[in-house]
């Protein structure tokens, strides 16, 4: 069947390529369906070296499952990919490429066994000509194409290091291209070889100029006829220009500038206004067409204020975004177009007018997606955390810069390029100053280098290095004079510090920078949805902290006019193969899951920043939940959240209606009394005599104060000790609550103390570690040390008890890319053993965790019984040696 199947995509693709070539001038034709791949450092199918093929379509990653598990680290190293094709004849006489949109991070192509070329970096674009490679012959004319792909680290091509994965793979779409021997230079750095800039705009008049160059391998002189049409969005031809040129074998550079386009309609966020320019090259003597090129363009001009913020078409705008990295959950960086464009559209329809395409180029249906919604745009090349000093690696930033510049040149949605980001994050070097000193020397030499060969290619664009927190670091090495534009990756409040530091490190810029815009370029928090707490403190990874630290950020920006934008990191989570926490390989400060479902936060930023109507209850991730139920009524009182932009909101639960409320603060909260089972909830909300609503069922399960009330039978319980936030499992429908002290007719612990990491200022409880054997981490991630009994005093009858434990005391954090402030503090390996009994009967002898289990893996012990004699569940625990632990607990009435 495989094998049919791909005899039937070599035919269509034939049939395809001899259709096309009938019909263009430019014939691309998709290869992305019927690869084989294989994966090892031992295969080599070029020297005889076979390994095991399996079919793949582009794009196509091969770090999908093992960023996930459990073992640290991810294949890095070769990947091989081979695929047949037939060539029409008519192929004899033109260009041809392979043109790859992206292969991380080392690429070598091969055309039936010889080297076609080769491309070194990860995120850009580039085409490998093949037409000297190719057999014709008078059957099916098949080649074969294979294609090397390294993502092994290599300390001369950057990223070194980064708080996010480095996918291996033919990620991104590949096309055969072919063109007659007379055609635009797409080997100038990947681009296509036609430069549009907008030079001089108003509202009456603007200034359109196309440059670039052309190859001719004609071997002789030739005139060719240059033209260049400028279509509104409706098709009309607004201006056009032709000039002759003469042509010779090799390249030929072109310039042309059109003055007399009246009123142009501006490109602005509100109204993405786009032309399109047509670029042709014909034969002047026959007519005959050689190429053609149509990109989309904008009219708006723009600048920067180091004072009053960022300006454009002369109005003052402040840039409120995202940042962006390409991953999905199940696909890895193997992402399609329209899911590229999905995201900027998540991204609008938040309200967010600003893009930070971070920290790569990214597929070019990003861009083209930003053009079209009004997204305002920054791209960056990898130069993360660190450098190599080495010319090698100055010449890969060199070559990733102008690849980046020259491939998105022409899109208006692109006002700044970045190169750098974080790089003194990891300084070398740390215990030796004047090594160090020359370190920090050849990173501001990289970056006058960059900014220098950045403001050459493109002089109406802004240059920026974005920066983490060490204003004294950054300004000393020079770092924050060179670019025309200082971005800052601010977290106080979250590493480390507080929130109200946030505000004062945008004041001293202002202070001490003078003359340098200022741009948020991150700002975040984790949140993780199955997290939420009712006392939310810094780092317990609740989405309750997260949203009042997006509400506390963006306020300050807003009321500071010198701020020029305020970038989210990040639009979504995304994979990072190296973090542990509450989802271990995750980086979860986006304001979406990593499967692009919504956070709290997200509808705080459309509520903040919409101008159509809002409103939304939050917590939506929350729909299971529970808690215990009031002494005196058969409710439990929680709050109730309501994101909206409307004059005022009222809140209705299970009919009933609550306090109306007038709308101050972008998010309204009352207090709601939930019953068990379900609730229902409608939020309506009022602006000039009209009303909106949003409606949202939570399932409750109401826990009773006494465990023996008959009026709330007690049916099971989740119990988090050493923890005051409460986790959610949507899958099994579980809520767990955190542990309370023993009252009588209740449940509770009797003595020990929360477990906290000795000399750690960051975390309130608990550990970060990745748990293994599970995916429920923060389960386990809290524990009571020196517990002495946990105590639930339930009904007599037949139950199910389970024990969760990990031993959480033992090794030493590593220094990670991520982290940005404090130390996490060391951990010493505990010596502990100890027993449980159940009711007076020994249930778990001489238990030693991390003998038994090793460090941080989640271990769960089952109990079955009967509780008789009204004498309820006592579960004790006895020392031999050291302190007896509990991560949680589970009692279910069977």
């Amino acid at each position: 069947m495989k094998l049919i199947k791909a005899m039937l995509s070599l035919l269509l693709l034939c049939c395809l390529l001899q259709l096309a070539a009938q019909e263009q001038a430019r014939i691309i034709t998709p290869l992305n369906n019927a690869w084989h791949f294989m994966a090892g450092a031992d295969t080599d199918p070029l020297n005889g070296k076979p390994g095991q093929w399996k079919q793949v379509n582009l794009p196509h990653t091969w770090n999908i499952a093992d960023v996930m598990d459990d073992t640290p680290g991810y294949y890095r190293g070769i990947g091989w990919y081979k695929k047949s094709i037939s060539i029409p004849s008519s192929y004899r006489n033109k260009d041809v490429y392979l043109f790859f949109e992206g292969a991380n991070q080392e690429t070598e192509v091969f055309v039936n066994g010889k080297k076609a070329g080769n491309h070194t970096g990860g995120y850009s674009a580039f085409a490998i000509a093949v037409n000297n490679l190719l057999q014709f012959n008078d059957k099916d004319n098949r080649n074969e194409i294979l294609v090397k792909v390294n993502n092994s680290h290599d300390p001369s091509i950057p990223p070194l290091s980064a708080d996010f994965t480095f996918f291996g793979g033919i990620y991104r779409e590949l096309t055969l291209v072919a063109m007659n021997r007379i055609h635009f230079n797409n080997e100038d750095h990947g681009s296509a070889g036609v430069f549009i800039t907008t030079p001089y705009v108003n509202t009456s008049n603007a200034v359109l100029r196309i440059h670039g160059n052309l190859i001719s391998r004609e071997n002789t002189d030739r005139n060719i006829l240059l033209s260049v049409k400028l279509r509104n969005r409706e098709g009309k031809v607004i201006v056009t220009a032709d000039t002759l040129l003469k042509v010779k074998d090799g390249i030929t550079a072109f310039s042309k500038q059109l003055d007399s386009i009246r009123q142009p309609h501006l490109w602005t966020p509100e109204d993405p206004y786009l032309y399109t320019v047509t670029t042709t090259l014909k034969d002047a003597a026959s007519g005959k067409l050689l190429d053609e090129l149509q990109e989309q363009t904008g009219f708006r001009w723009f600048r920067f204020d180091a004072e009053k913020g960022f300006f454009l078409n002369g109005k003052p705008y402040k840039l409120v975004g995202a940042s962006r990295h390409q991953d999905r959950e199940g696909m890895g960086n193997a992402v399609s177009k329209k899911l590229a464009r999905e995201d900027m559209k998540l991204l609008k329809a938040m309200g967010g007018n600003f893009l930070r395409v971070a920290h790569y180029p990214q597929d070019p249906a990003v861009l083209k997606a930003c053009d079209e919604l009004g997204l305002l745009a920054s791209v960056e090349i990898p130069v993360v955390n660190e450098i190599t000093e080495s010319e090698a690696f100055y010449e890969n930033c060199m070559m990733m810069q102008t690849e980046m510049i020259r491939q998105h040149y022409n899109h208006p949605s692109v006002i700044i390029w970045c190169y750098m980001n974080e790089i003194l994050l990891r300084p070398h070097y740390n215990g030796d100053k004047p090594k160090q000193d020359i370190y920090f020397a050849n990173i501001t030499r990289l970056a006058q280098r960059l900014d220098s060969i950045t403001r050459a290619e493109d002089p109406y664009r802004y240059t920026m290095i974005a920066n983490h927190g060490d204003f004294n670091k950054y300004n000393v090495t020079g770092l924050t004079r060179i670019p025309m534009l200082v971005g800052w990756n601010l977290y106080s409040g979250w590493y480390g510090g507080t929130l109200k530091d946030f505000g004062s490190f945008l004041d001293r810029h202002r202070k001490e920078l003078t003359d340098k815009p200022l741009l948020v370029t991150e700002y975040g928090a984790d949140a993780d949805p199955r997290i939420r707490s009712m006392k939310p403190v810094r780092f317990d990874k609740s989405v309750e902290y997260t949203t009042a630290f997006h509400q506390h950020y963006l306020t300050e920006m807003m009321k500071r006019p010198f701020v020029a934008a305020a970038v989210v990191w990040n639009l979504a989570d995304f994979n990072s193969e190296t973090r542990e926490e509450t989802m271990p390989h995750i980086n979860n400060k986006g304001l979406l899951t990593w499967n692009r479902k919504a956070k709290d936060p997200y509808y705080y930023y459309q509520a903040s920043l919409l101008k159509t109507p809002f409103i939304r209850i939050m917590s939506d991730s929350w729909l299971t939940r529970s808690g215990i139920a009031d002494s005196a009524t058969a409710t439990c009182i929680q709050p109730v959240q309501v994101a909206s932009n409307l004059d005022s909101v009222r809140l209705t639960v299970n009919g009933q209606p609550f306090l109306l409320q007038k709308n101050d603060s972008i998010i309204v909260s009352w207090n709601v009394p939930f019953i068990n089972g379900d609730n229902h909830i409608t939020a309506t909300g009022y602006r000039n005599g009209r009303q909106y609503e949003d409606r949202l069922t939570v399932h409750f399960r109401l826990q009773p104060y006494l465990l023996k009330d008959k009026r709330i039978p007690f049916r099971e319980i989740n119990i988090l000790l050493g923890a005051n936030r409460y986790y959610i499992d949507e899958k099994r429908k579980q809520a767990w609550l955190p542990d309370q002290l023993y009252r009588p007719g209740s449940w509770g612990s009797v003595g020990g103390k929360p477990f906290r990491i000795e000399g750690n200022t960051r975390l309130p409880y608990g550990t970060d570690k990745n748990i293994t054997g599970t995916d429920d981490d923060p389960v386990y991630q809290t524990q009571l040390t020196g517990i002495k009994e946990y105590k639930l005093d339930v009904a007599d009858g037949n139950y199910e008890l389970t024990l969760h434990f990990a031993e959480l005391q033992g090794s030493v954090a590593g220094n990670l890319a991520y982290n940005l402030s404090e130390t996490t503090g060391k951990q010493e390996r505990m010596a502990r053993v100890f027993d449980v009994y159940v009711n007076g009967k020994l249930f778990l002898e001489h238990f030693d965790l991390a003998g038994q289990y090793g460090i941080a893996k989640a271990v769960a012990k089952k109990w079955k019984g009967q509780v008789r004699g009204s004498k309820g569940l006592t579960i004790s625990f006895r020392a031999v040696t050291g302190e007896p632990v509990l991560n949680a607990l589970q009692l279910r009435k069977l």
